[in-house]
């Protein structure tokens, strides 16, 4: 389900035994009209139903909150690069441009969910499912970037962690400017797929990767 920009339709009551469950549908629609720093704790409590007081039966306090909807968002993108990745089958380019493509189409179905996982300044160490389930994510990209290594020349070959941090920097960029389901997202005379191709083909060719193998996921 997409959580963004005027996709709320206001408080609504929960169901006995689910306010947990209640309380992340709250903060998903609160950072989709206010933004991850825009609504406090009262404010899901109230979008909730609930007297101010309940929220804190489930949760410490809204950090406690944005982190659990953090790692939820987390669990979600971590499973949606690895069946994009799928071990790089049939071949480690196509599997690296669906990883891309997937990266792109998380941040635009779920904008919610990507502002809480990464612009609400919530710690990785504040809960250990939180760290684990990003280091997850963070893992496909590192396996794919291992593999696209091992095409490149010996000589000079960089380091697989410094090229999955290169791509995945320039893929959040172009994700968090002109991929984003929500008011946020900036104008681009072309889909974000296509500068993201670009960008990758640009970087990957520079590396020395040769052209018939970077050109072969067109």
């Amino acid at each position: 389900m997409k959580w963004g920009k005027g996709g709320g339709h206001g408080p609504r009551g929960y169901h006995h035994g689910n306010l947990r469950e209640t309380l992340v549908r709250a903060a998903l629609e609160l950072i989709a009209e206010k933004g991850p720093g825009g609504f406090t704790f009262a404010d899901a409590a109230r979008w909730a139903g609930v007297s101010p007081a309940a929220p804190y039966r489930h949760f410490r306090d809204r950090d406690e909150l944005l982190a659990d909807v953090a790692r939820r968002g987390f669990e979600q993108f971590a499973g949606a690069l690895a069946k994009a990745w799928d071990e790089g089958r049939p071949d480690v380019l196509s599997g690296f441009d669906r990883l891309g493509k997937a990266y792109l189409d998380f941040v635009k179905r779920e904008p919610s969910y990507y502002s809480a996982m990464f612009e609400a300044g919530v710690a990785l160490d504040t809960d250990p499912q939180l760290r684990e389930a990003s280091e997850r994510a963070y893992a496909v990209l590192r396996a794919a970037a291992e593999r696209l290594v091992a095409m490149m020349p010996a000589q000079g070959r960089p380091p697989a962690s410094m090229v999955a941090l290169h791509i995945w920097s320039m893929t959040h960029g172009i994700a968090s400017l002109f991929g984003r389901g929500d008011a946020a997202r900036r104008a681009l005379p072309m889909p974000p797929e296509e500068l993201l191709e670009a960008a990758v083909l640009i970087y990957l060719r520079g590396l020395g990767l040769p052209n018939e193998a970077s050109g072969s996921s067109r």
